[in-house]
This record gives C-alpha cells, structure tokens and sequence, in this order.
C-alpha cells in the first residue's frame, strides 16, 4: 500500500515496500529478519512463530484450484512476519502460550498479505519478496480477488476471536482503506505534504502494527492499561519502519533492494517531499535534485544521479532524524510496562528501525 501521494507509484503497512527475508525459525539466534527475542524467549515465540507458519498455509488453502495457487503465493515467498511476531511478543506479556494469541497473529498476517496483493496491482509492481507480484503472473483482476479472498479468510478466523476482536479489525482495515485513498489522490490544496504523508504512514502501516500488539496483549490476558501502553508503541513503530524504509532507498539495503527503486516507481518518500520544499524555498542545490528525480530515471545513470544528489541533501539527514525519533517515541511509550524479556525484545526491535538508517 504505498502508491505516490498525488502521483501514481508502494506500512501497516507495512506496508513495508522492502522485499521481505527469511521466515522465523524457532530457538535462540533464529533468523527472524528482523531484531528479536533470544535466550528461552526466542524459544517460546520461535515455537509459536512455527505453529503460525503452519496455521498461515492452513488458512490460505482453497479447494479451488487456481485460488490456491494464487493465495498461496505470498505466503510461501516468505517475510520478516513483523506483524505476527509482534503479537507473539505482546502476547508475552501476559499469557504467552494462550492459543488465541496464535491465531490473532494469523490473523493480522493475513490482512497484511491481503493489502500486498492490492498495492502490488496500484503501483504495478513487477515483484514482491523477490518473486514476480501476482498481477504479474494471473493479471490485476485475479491478483485484486485473491487479496479479497485473504480478507475474508482473516474476518472469518477474527469472528472466532470475539466481537471485541472483529471490532477492532473492522477499525483498522477503515484505516488501512483511508490510508489508500488519501495517498491516492494526495494531499488537499494548502494542506503540508510532509503532514499528509506522516498521517498516510500512520493510517497504512502504524494502525495495523498497532492491532498486532494489541491483539497479542489482549488474548495473552492484559488489562486495559497495557493494551494502551502497546498500541501506542505500534503505532510509532509503524511510522519509524516505513521513514527508515525512505531512507534505506538511497541506500539499497541487506535485503537486495537496490538504491532508487522507490525513485524509480515515483514514491514520493520524505526526503523527496522535504527536498521539494527546500527546492520552494529556494535551495538551488535541492531544486537541481528535484530536476533529476521529476526526470527521466529509465537508464542506470539516471537513477544513480537522482539518488547521488537527493542523498547529498540535508533533507534526507532530516529524514532519518525523524525515523530515529519515531523509534525513540516508540520505545519510550514501553516505559509504563515492567520489565521483562519481551518489552526488552519489542524496544530492540524499535531501536535497531533506527539503527538501519546509520
């Protein structure tokens, strides 16, 4: 979910627009792809990490032959699983082992999967997870229904968690819809760009993430209290993930994404949108990036230009100061929970967002 905000292009969005690495395995020192537990902790949520691996490919299987296949095929290209590993953190929380917790991971995995096969058909991405993107390989017409199918496959296990936990889903999908639309058609004549797209980031990626350690805390048993601890927290994880994923463009990064590709596909990332307002402001040398980045970007050599002069800019410093900030506003939100393994796992998973962009 992450097309250009007044031009055609990529959280919960997060949805993170990175190829995504290896799926968890369990025990200490696993390969979680992104910062996680360790020691017994790692054991536990590893285990639980497998069980909702197997749950996924369950939940996604059709009797139907070509929904199968084509429901199937994100899942199978593998992920951080930043989501349901979120869940099973915040599940620790409380009860850890609840098998409601599981499920709630599944759940959340699924609707971030489902929102992936819709972005990939707006921003006609060629791949996802270093596979070739549905739309691709069945068209956009198939790729959009298979993502509506996983939405319904995610409402019908939610229903089994309770009203209060289908309430909440049906919130954050608004805000995953509302996200959409407002980075579809862009921001409102005088309203701040910078403002609209932090407020997009919040809505596409931060409100599910923030579903994801509520879902967690609240069927690993926590009160009301911790939920609105974790909540808060996903919800600037979200923000910082994507911001430091703005940053890692003119970078490349560890996962193969090479630098410029969101450039490339016309996302307007922060330091663009911070670059065109220097540029307004009357910034010759952020003016003549601007010029690269609006011009044509097909060869190597252009986009290696575009991506030397945005990267020279004081404005992507700005940028990752503000992806380090919504981390550090992430971690400090854990303040209010005591101490333990899994709020020393969900810190060092907001700090090392941070810690990508260095």
């Amino acid at each position: 979910m992450h097309q250009a905000v007044g031009a055609s292009a990529t959280l919960g969005g997060v949805s993170p627009r990175r190829p995504l690495q290896s799926t968890p395995s369990s025990g200490a020192g696993a390969g979680w792809g992104v910062p996680g537990p360790s020691g017994p902790l790692a054991e536990r949520v590893g285990a639980r990490m497998e069980r909702v691996e197997e749950r996924l490919r369950t939940a996604v299987a059709h009797s139907d032959r070509l929904a199968d296949s084509t429901s199937r095929h994100l899942v199978e290209a593998g992920g951080k699983r930043v989501r349901p590993l979120l869940v099973l953190l915040a599940g620790e929380l409380g009860d850890g082992a609840a098998p409601e917790v599981v499920e709630a991971a599944v759940v959340v995995e699924l609707t971030h999967l489902a929102t992936l096969y819709h972005d990939d058909v707006m921003d006609s991405a060629p791949l996802r997870r270093g596979a070739p993107a549905a739309q691709q390989v069945w068209g956009n017409n198939v790729a959009i229904l298979t993502g509506d199918l996983l939405f319904a496959r995610a409402s019908r296990l939610v229903a089994a968690l309770g009203p209060e936990a289908v309430e909440i889903q049906a919130a954050t999908f608004e805000r995953l819809c509302l996200g959409q639309l407002h980075e579809t058609v862009g921001p409102d004549e005088g309203e701040d760009p910078v403002a609209h797209y932090l407020q997009v980031l919040s809505d596409k990626t931060g409100s599910l993430i923030a579903t994801s350690a509520r879902f967690g805390a609240m069927f690993g048993g926590c009160g009301q209290e911790v939920g609105d601890v974790v909540v808060a927290y996903g919800e600037r994880v979200g923000v910082a993930f994507q911001l430091a994923d703005d940053v890692l463009d003119l970078m490349g990064d560890d996962s193969g994404k090479r630098a410029g590709t969101d450039l490339r596909e016309r996302v307007p990332t922060l330091p663009v949108l911070l670059a065109r307002d220097a540029a307004a402001g009357g910034d010759e040398r952020a003016a003549a990036a601007v010029a690269l980045v609006d011009g044509p970007l097909g060869t190597d050599e252009e986009l290696a230009r575009a991506v030397t002069a945005l990267r020279a800019l004081p404005s992507t410093d700005v940028a990752r100061a503000r992806a380090q900030h919504c981390a550090q506003e992430a971690v400090d939100a854990l303040a209010p929970l005591p101490d333990g393994g899994a709020k020393q796992a969900m810190a060092a998973f907001a700090a090392a967002i941070a810690d990508r962009t260095r």
